[in-house]
């Protein structure tokens, strides 16, 4: 990520502060508009050309987007296409970044979207058959929205199902299960505290659990939330990963250094 975009992300987040509460069309019609732009390069090149001026840029997501979606989600638009963007693909990500976010502020107390996220994200990693359904470029369109529906309807919270219908839609050339773990960091963070995703051979004690959160949140500085995950070939030891983080002290890891040494 280059240091434009960093910093466009702080810019459209403090928009979304500005905002406040918005609801899940907001969120929807962020994504929608991700997924147009996804699909125009000319479109997409005209809002981030650096030479345009933000009235151009204004004026140009009212034209396009002013009729199609609401005022709120043409203000958080507006926002992010007045920014410095390092990359056309960035700027897709940054509308995402926004939809995600818009999606966990509208949520009711007490859902969690990162974790119906993951609990989806474990389900179609622990299937091929449900992995290619959903993201094999050869599917259409139609039967994957309709497998979405099909599988959350009544399991899942309407942010969750937007959320994963919008990536079936606009994978970006990545695998369904990165896209929602990262959606579902986005969301954590966006609630104040970080997912760190703990994989282990056997289930870890509450005591081992506590013990590891406590290191964790001293050295992330903010509440961390756990993911586990029970994964027989790592053999011993703990794996974790914070975002792009990875903390790996399994036994396997080892095993795998220990022969490139060897082999080397």
């Amino acid at each position: 990520m280059g240091s434009a975009t960093r910093g466009a992300l702080v810019g459209t987040r403090a928009a979304l502060a500005q905002l406040g509460r918005a609801e899940l069309q907001v969120a929807e019609d962020l994504l929608a508009v991700a997924r147009v732009v996804g699909s125009s390069s000319q479109l997409r090149s005209a809002l981030i050309d650096a030479e345009a001026d933000d009235a151009q840029k204004r004026t140009l997501v009212e034209s396009v987007f002013g009729a199609k979606i609401t005022a709120d989600a043409v203000t958080l638009v507006t926002a992010a296409a007045t920014r410095r963007w390092s990359t056309g693909d960035d700027f897709i990500g940054g509308l995402e970044d926004l939809g995600y976010r818009v999606a966990s502020e509208s949520a009711a107390e007490g859902v969690q979207i990162d974790a119906e996220l993951f609990a989806f994200e474990r389900a179609v990693a622990s299937d091929a058959e449900l992995e290619l359904a959903l993201g094999s470029k050869l599917s259409p369109l139609p039967p994957k929205l309709a497998l979405v529906d099909r599988l959350l309807a009544g399991k899942a919270s309407p942010q969750t199902v937007a959320i994963v219908r919008h990536l079936v839609q606009q994978p970006r050339g990545r695998r369904i299960g990165e896209l929602l773990r990262h959606a579902a960091s986005v969301v954590a963070d966006q609630r104040g505290f970080d997912v760190a995703t703990v994989t282990t051979a056997v289930p870890l004690s509450a005591d081992q659990l506590a013990r590891l959160a406590q290191g964790l949140v001293a050295q992330a500085g903010r509440r961390v939330r756990f993911d586990t995950i029970v994964d027989p070939a790592l053999i011993g030891g703990v794996r974790v990963q914070i975002g792009d983080d990875v903390i790996d002290g399994s036994v396997a890891s080892r095993l795998s250094e220990l022969r490139q040494k060897l082999a080397g």
